[in-house]
């Protein structure tokens, strides 16, 4: 019988066994790929942006907002930071209160394989886990894998959502949930390129590789904002759109709502507009003064036949530059899990501990990171979430 078994040895579970080996406990983690950390290794182009200084309860999104909020005063950002100065890992803000390894996402994960094996905690790779029983005579857990059966007073779940299927990424952890009587809330893909079709597909393809700035809000059929607005890039793709201002709103996206983009997210359209109103250029000549040129065109083309700017009346100005603040896209759908760098929905909070992330009908069972139902924001936010759930839950076992 060991204390703590972890399913998982991703950020979440890493973190939390090396916290619950470091208070002595013995820990075994059983990872099914044949290394430890995959998520970790490619995250932020190989560098990891492995948290953000400003991660507070309002960059994420769940059914539960308050969830989070115990786990994450209790393990800041500042707190892992120190962890990574603790062990020489140089690293750099890039933007936004993003932190990257200067050199390579290997240096997290090996910093987490140290503490674990510092702490005593035994990872297992290559490990597929056939089944898990709760025994109602001691209250533990018995976990069949293919390679031994493992007994044990805590059961971790920390193996993540849906995304990134190429990673080894399955339902595990929704499925132990059900198995157990918890609620698993709707799942979807999070952080994700649009898709578009018909001319606004064609639209995109035309402008492939071209990108832009922008403020990103979601509006639903009647009007109604969804979420909060991004300030950031966007990019045309063969596909749709992509860019950080895309990936942000994506997780607040389900059909048929809409897609609104401001072109002016540091100006007013309007005021620019009648400053330039008696340049003599025409419209798409001035467009392209600010945007890059082709998107400038095209954009512009919509407009046909095109004036001087001269030309146009001080409503038709107005009704320009409401088109400029307001551009309204219908997107198709997302890229899926394929490309998705999180899982929106999961395991529901409700049926949780926020102090502890245990089961409340299951006394021993506890359910941390992506799988469960807090959704973190582009930009080191879900890194968070992984350590200071892990943590959480490590500090409880």
């Amino acid at each position: 019988m060991t204390d703590v078994v972890v399913i998982g040895a991703g950020a979440a579970g890493l973190m939390c066994a090396m916290t619950a080996g470091q208070r002595g406990r013995s820990v075994v983690v059983l990872e099914r790929a044949e290394r430890i950390g995959n998520k970790i290794l490619i995250s932020g182009g190989g560098r990891c942006n492995f948290t953000n200084l400003h991660a507070g309860p309002e960059n994420y999104l769940s059914s539960n907002p308050g969830f989070c909020k115990s786990a994450l005063a209790r393990y800041r950002p500042g707190d892992f930071i120190a962890l990574v100065e603790r062990h020489g890992i140089a690293y750099h803000e890039k933007k936004l209160g993003q932190l990257f390894c200067d050199h390579s996402s290997r240096d997290i994960v090996e910093m987490l394989r140290r503490e674990c094996a510092d702490a005593g905690v035994e990872i297992k790779t290559g490990v597929d886990v056939a089944a898990v029983r709760l025994l109602e005579s001691d209250g533990s857990f018995v976990v069949e894998t293919s390679h031994r059966t493992f007994e044990a007073k805590r059961l971790i779940i920390a193996t993540g959502g849906l995304s990134l299927p190429k990673l080894g990424s399955t339902d595990f952890a929704y499925g132990m949930a059900r198995q157990f009587g918890i609620n698993v809330l709707p799942v979807r893909a999070g952080l994700v390129p649009f898709t578009f079709g018909g001319e606004a597909l064609d639209f995109c393809r035309r402008l492939s590789g071209i990108s832009a700035a922008c403020s990103a809000r979601i509006k639903d059929r009647s009007g109604k904002g969804l979420g909060v607005e991004f300030t950031e890039q966007f990019l045309f793709t063969h596909r749709g759109l992509s860019g950080p201002a895309m990936l942000q709103v994506s997780s607040y996206w389900q059909a048929p709502a809409t897609l609104h983009l401001n072109l002016f997210p540091e100006g007013n359209a309007r005021e620019w507009l009648e400053k330039n109103r008696l340049s003599g250029m025409r419209l798409d000549t001035l467009l392209a003064r600010k945007f890059p040129e082709r998107f400038a065109t095209e954009w512009a083309a919509a407009l046909a036949p095109l004036r001087a700017v001269r030309e146009y009346r001080s409503k038709e100005l107005d009704d320009l530059a409401w088109r400029l603040e307001n551009w309204t896209l219908h997107p198709a759908g997302t890229e899926g899990y394929a490309t998705a760098e999180v899982t929106v929905g999961g395991v529901d909070t409700q049926d949780l501990h926020s102090k502890t992330m245990e089961a409340r009908a299951v006394p021993g069972l506890h359910f941390i990171g992506e799988a469960v139902d807090v959704t973190g924001w582009l930009g080191g936010y879900n890194f968070q979430w992984a350590w200071a759930s892990g943590h959480a839950c490590g500090m409880a076992v």
